[in-house]
């Protein structure tokens, strides 16, 4: 089996996945997940769907991340990984579809405009 890339986002952070067999290491940044994530919960989430369908252990995923913060890269590598699960056997779809682990989450963040402090947030008034 060839190698297999998918692209997870979320708000600013970008995730290309890479996937092959292996033994189920996921390295993200050259690094290995547990020393970029080190917060357990960030862990769970990049685990997410391959826990769902019992993949855990079979593939290796290497991981180029950047923009964002932590939780919005963790998510964008869910993304990533989901897709390349399902691009792998189709027949997860449905149970990661229905978990909502294929849906790009589009919100961002609303830009500022002129004439106010942040995006609706208006100066302090003060009728003194």
């Amino acid at each position: 089996m060839q190698q297999i890339s998918n692209i997870g986002r979320r708000k600013t952070a970008i995730a290309r996945v890479y996937l092959r067999p292996g033994n189920g290491s996921i390295t993200i940044n050259s690094r290995d997940i547990k020393e970029y994530f080190p917060s357990e919960v960030l862990q769970i989430i990049v685990n997410q769907p391959l826990e769902l369908v019992n993949e855990m252990g079979k593939y290796d995923f290497h991981v180029n991340v950047k923009g964002g913060g932590v939780t919005g890269q963790a998510q964008a590598v869910r993304l990533g990984i989901a897709r390349s699960l399902v691009e792998i056997s189709p027949e997860n779809r449905p149970a990661i579809k229905k978990e909502g682990y294929l849906t790009r989450d589009s919100r961002m963040v609303e830009r500022k405009k002129y004439g106010r402090r942040k995006a609706r947030r208006s100066f302090q008034f003060s009728k003194r």
